[in-house]
């Protein structure tokens, strides 16, 4: 708690900006305040559209810098950028220009957490990893603080962590851009090209994942999924212990997929110094499809020696996923409603077509984030009896079925809503049918986030008669 205490200390005679009152800054504006810190929260929406928190902060002490000239002529000593913005905005190049020094909540708390830091990135997969991960350990007795781009801000919790505490975290690329420091524990679940309508290009999305392990030192342990060709490029590079996971073969030092040694079917199994041993039979896993299998390599390498078997077996049979994720929503009329709105890639909307075996009926479009759609339409072909497209990215969806080179005919139905798409997929449903939600796309074309878009959708679902 000291570096804690002494960054705070260090900031009360100095002037800070935090930009963005969204929920991920709001406990930082909050905790700043709360020691006496002259803070200057700067947000691009109005006054009346921030409504009662904007008096709430004024009430607390906070300067207000908003609408649309919030970013300009920054001259605070310290800047916190909101995770999403590119550090080097011509306004935040010019504040760092003028002195003020550039960084994040999630930088800072790299610099003052008292205790190991376990922290997963990749495309697909990273959110399930991370609460599988930090699952495991709060099973196995570890304190767990749970944060990044899942759960909640951390660094306004940081006074009450314990250094034999955990934290576990779920970081972004764009977390990751600005990073000096990575986890104790780096797990990088597979890469592919995202986030593209904010990176300049794919490299410079991998440089920012990188991050993840290339600040660790030689007591520190990384966790690379080998069967993915950017993820394998990294073996070697890192600077501590090395453990792969992969589905295709058996690896020297981590997870792998071989017969279960009870002779029916395959299992995860775990190969260290001290030998390989079984750990998880894949008919112990509640949790569909074989990207949840990858999670659990990933995770089970991830906490070697720190989570036992049992545990880790105990949990598999009665985890049933992350909210947003392949979640299964109601059963009406013998037909089954996933909500998948977390899928805003077509890498992750393929995985979860391929979680079921049977075609679905699929919901899928949102905006376009600069990405190839091209991958997509030959599985849509394969997977999918109805396809149901809504939002500004219908039209890149259904060319990139019709053009590939196994489209024979799929019915596709373009609609201007949620109401219309889950009304449209009722009455195209009969028993034993499922209807899954997964977008292939961001919800920002309609929704301020992929999580409201999955509760309105669940909504609609539920109200169904």
């Amino acid at each position: 708690m000291v570096k804690f205490e002494e960054y705070l200390s260090s900031l009360r005679n100095k002037t800070v900006a935090v930009i963005g009152i969204g929920v991920s800054n709001r406990p930082l504006i909050e905790l700043l305040l709360s020691r006496g810190v002259a803070v200057t929260a700067c947000d691009k929406k109005d006054r009346a559209t921030l409504g009662a928190l904007a008096e709430e902060l004024v009430g607390k002490g906070c300067r207000l810098r908003l609408g649309p000239d919030y970013l300009k002529d920054l001259t605070e000593d310290v800047i916190f950028r909101t995770p999403g913005m590119r550090p080097d905005l011509p306004e935040l190049h010019a504040a760092v220009e003028r002195g003020s020094t550039l960084t994040s909540e999630m930088e800072v708390f790299f610099e003052v957490c008292p205790c190991p830091i376990l922290a997963v990135t990749g495309s697909d997969g990273k959110t399930t990893t991370t609460t599988i991960i930090a699952e495991l350990l709060r099973a196995a007795g570890k304190t767990v603080h749970l944060g990044g781009n899942i759960g909640h801000p951390l660094l306004s919790e940081t006074g009450g962590m314990k250094a034999e505490d955990i934290a576990v975290l779920e970081l972004s690329s764009f977390q990751l851009m600005t990073m000096t420091r990575s986890p104790h524990i780096a797990v990088v679940t597979n890469l592919a090209p995202n986030h593209l309508d904010v990176h300049k290009d794919y490299a410079e999305y991998i440089s920012a994942k990188e991050n993840i392990f290339t600040h660790q030192s030689a007591s520190d342990i990384a966790v690379f999924n080998a069967d993915n060709e950017v993820t394998r490029s990294f073996v070697g590079r890192q600077r501590g212990a090395l453990r792969t996971f992969s589905r295709r073969e058996a690896v020297e030092q981590g997870a792998y997929l071989a017969p279960d040694d009870a002779g029916e079917g395959q299992a995860i199994w775990m190969s260290n110094e001290n030998g390989r041993r079984q750990v998880l039979p894949l008919a112990g896993i509640k949790l569909p499809g074989i990207h949840n299998v990858e999670n659990y390599m990933a995770a089970i390498a991830a906490v070697d020696r720190l989570v036992p078997d049992g545990i880790i077996r105990d949990f598999a049979k009665n985890f049933g996923g992350v909210e947003h994720r392949i979640e299964l929503v109601r059963e009406l009329d013998g037909v089954r409603y996933y909500n998948d709105s977390i899928a805003s890639s077509p890498s992750r909307t393929i995985a979860g077509l391929n979680s079921f075996p049977e075609k679905v009926i699929l919901i899928a479009g949102g905006k376009d984030k600069g990405i190839s759609y091209d991958s997509l339409g030959p599985v849509v072909n394969e997977r999918v009896k109805h396809l149901i497209l809504c939002g500004a990215t219908a039209g890149v969806i259904r060319s990139s079925v019709e053009q590939a080179k196994n489209y024979s005919g799929l019915e596709i139905v373009e609609v201007e809503d949620y109401h219309q798409a889950v009304s449209l997929a009722r009455s195209r449903s009969e028993a034993g049918d499922v209807v899954i939600l997964s977008p292939a796309s961001t919800s920002f074309d309609r929704f301020d986030n992929f999580m409201e878009r999955g509760r309105i959708f669940k909504e609609i679902v539920n109200s169904l008669k």
